[in-house]
């Protein structure tokens, strides 16, 4: 499934509810979340619900991801044990802070998948650090299978010992230095929550700001905010050019028997050209 990243909608593991209702979600990616929104001593019910919701992976309309628990919280591989099976399209990993911690997670993620088959699983590492702010290309560029990066506000401004506010001024250079870093590593990059589900109006500004830093889209907690957060990050001119240049290139070196190709010094595959065409289509019926 060609993956765009205009919304990443959170949705709690521990809720068979809505693990129901998430099949009729229109987001670009559905994520079941096993950390913050699931209290410790459900954890073990909430993997066991994800992992049968993923059997039935053909009934939902978006790409599915799942959020584990951090690295530091010696729950990951548990995580990564019960989770990674056919069925699964990537996962979210929360408070990532080094690239160390990309390499063990990557590590453990290829030996599952190896024994399951279940083919390569995206990843997305989240950055909620001082630490990881610092560290966010090294992050970001830590591995093939990074194709995103998200932006944590919440747990950032704990980290820092500043109070949320909406639009926090300590948040602002964080949130502008990692979309700089994932352009950097060639990867998508979602910005931060907006936590105030009726205030629409500070929803639509907020996504204008992240779209002006770079950001390709927004994570979200109720599917109220979807049609919003969509027409906010609608591709632009510039993503449309672009794409209709690698769609351009990328066919006429496969009718030469090629495949790959290269576009100002960036090698095009199969996955940037099913992306591009994606961008296209969503452009095209907007």
């Amino acid at each position: 499934m060609p993956q765009l990243f205009r919304s990443l909608i959170f949705v709690p593991g521990n809720n068979p509810r809505f693990l129901e209702k998430a099949k009729n979600i229109d987001a670009d990616i559905v994520c079941f979340d096993l950390e913050d929104s699931v209290p410790d001593d459900q954890k073990t019910t909430a993997r066991k619900l994800i992992r049968e919701a993923l059997k039935s992976r053909s009934s939902y309309k978006s790409s599915i991801f799942v959020r584990t628990n951090s690295p530091s919280s010696g729950k990951i591989l548990h995580d990564l044990n019960v989770i990674v099976q056919k069925g699964i399209d990537g996962i979210v990993v929360p408070k990532v802070n080094n690239i160390s911690d990309m390499r063990e997670i990557v590590k453990i993620l290829s030996t599952l998948e190896r024994k399951r088959k279940t083919g390569k699983i995206s990843l997305i590492p989240s950055i909620e650090s001082a630490q990881g702010v610092v560290n966010a290309y090294q992050i970001a560029s830590a591995n093939k299978r990074v194709s995103a990066v998200v932006f944590g506000v919440f747990d950032l401004l704990n980290d820092m010992g500043i109070e949320y506010a909406k639009n926090p001024e300590g948040a602002k250079y964080s949130r502008a230095k990692i979309p700089v870093d994932a352009s950097a590593a060639g990867v998508a990059s979602i910005d931060g929550i907006w936590q105030d589900i009726s205030d629409t109006a500070g929803l639509k500004k907020d996504c204008r700001i992240g779209r002006e830093l770079g950001y390709s889209g927004k994570s979200i907690i109720h599917p109220d905010h979807i049609s919003i957060v969509h027409k906010s990050f609608h591709p632009t001119k510039a993503e449309i050019k672009w794409a209709e240049k690698v769609c351009k290139s990328y066919e006429e070196s496969t009718q030469k028997g090629k495949g790959a190709t290269t576009i100002d010094g960036k090698m095009i595959d199969e996955v940037h050209y099913k992306q591009a065409k994606a961008l296209l289509d969503v452009a095209k019926s907007s």
